[in-house]
């Protein structure tokens, strides 16, 4: 089964279109090297919960939206593979200076994942 790479993102309003910018780039980056797929999602129906939310976990303001993304990998060991020649890649160099980042980096939750179940 395939393996993920899961993200949540705070992006402010004024700068999802930057922000599609940069991971229309990284994206062909990722699937030239060997990602079955690259999906970025924008929160439409995320609301705030009582104990826990994606408003939340992000600590999302008020000019924010919440962005859901993930990549699939055929396994973890192709992840590996794939992010250590993804993080070499010149390509990425601007992306990667907090400066030029059109997110607040250390709000965003990200993690590898084993797939449970795939339908």
């Amino acid at each position: 089964m395939s393996y993920i790479d899961g993200f949540i993102t705070p992006v402010p309003r004024d700068k999802i279109d930057a922000y599609k910018r940069m991971s229309t780039t990284c994206g062909a980056i990722w699937k030239e090297f060997g990602a079955l797929s690259f999906r970025e999602c924008i929160a439409d129906d995320v609301k705030p919960g009582q104990w826990t939310s994606f408003p939340q976990a992000v600590k999302l303001e008020e000019n924010e939206v919440v962005v859901f993304s993930w990549i699939e990998y055929a396994s973890r060991a192709d992840r590996d593979a794939i992010n250590d020649k993804v993080m070499k890649d010149p390509r990425l160099e601007e992306f990667m200076k907090p400066e030029a980042m059109p997110f607040d980096g250390k709000r965003m939750i990200y993690g590898g994942f084993e797939t449970l179940v795939q339908l």
